[in-house]
């Protein structure tokens, strides 16, 4: 049966999936990049970028296997605004992103799909996380839809019961300030338990389910 998962979604040990201060500068906002240190070396990782070689890791591997279609927050597509980053802004990752799948962004600012190499479709709804979750189902079929992030997406589809799994990388590392994603956030209360805990030298991969 497919499912709504997160995947590969890494915190501070506070809790902070992204530093303060994003933008087009800070991407992840100030610090946040330490937090996906244990995927760079990895062959998933270094793949997405075009490159060869890297570390084996069933994590980072999983982080982009199995999805169908996967929703993302709007800063994950662009800086923050209204503009898109520019008349010519197709996101951060180049002519080919990652997902070669539809991909929908939450968004309050209605833009039309933009089509990119790899098959990967980005799709801008407008109407709430609800209908953004309804559409990735049918687009997705009998694979599962992955809440790619940002914090705030991730945080809404937690508080809707929607996320049947949510794996979290906990980087080794403190930023005190950003977004935090469990903040006011009782898992137990909505039905998660742990399943998995395992330590790397670059993160703890924490694996939970409903």
């Amino acid at each position: 049966m497919a499912k709504v998962r997160v995947a590969g979604f890494a915190i501070s040990i506070d809790g902070f999936g992204a530093g303060p201060n994003q933008g087009l500068a800070h991407p992840l906002g100030e610090g946040g990049r330490a937090l996906h240190e244990w995927f760079y070396p990895t062959r998933a990782f270094r793949a997405m970028i075009g490159q060869e070689g890297g570390t084996e890791d069933r994590f980072a591997a999983a982080a982009m296997d199995g999805f169908g279609a996967f929703i993302l927050g709007r800063n994950m597509f662009g800086p923050a605004g209204d503009d898109w980053g520019g008349p010519d802004w197709t996101g951060w990752w180049g002519d080919n992103p990652p997902f070669h799948a539809p991909t929908f962004i939450l968004t309050h600012h209605a833009h039309p799909p933009i089509e990119m190499a790899g098959g990967t479709v980005f799709h801008f709804v407008t109407d709430g996380p609800e209908a953004a979750l309804a559409r990735a189902k049918e687009a997705a079929g009998d694979r599962d839809v992955k809440i790619g992030g940002g914090v705030a997406t991730v945080r809404q589809y937690l508080r809707l019961g929607a996320i049947d799994e949510l794996h979290l990388a906990i980087a080794p590392i403190l930023l005190g300030r950003g977004e935090n994603l469990l903040t006011d956030i009782d898992l137990p209360k909505l039905g998660y338990h742990v399943t998995e805990t395992t330590p790397s030298p670059r993160a703890t991969h924490v694996v939970l389910k409903r």
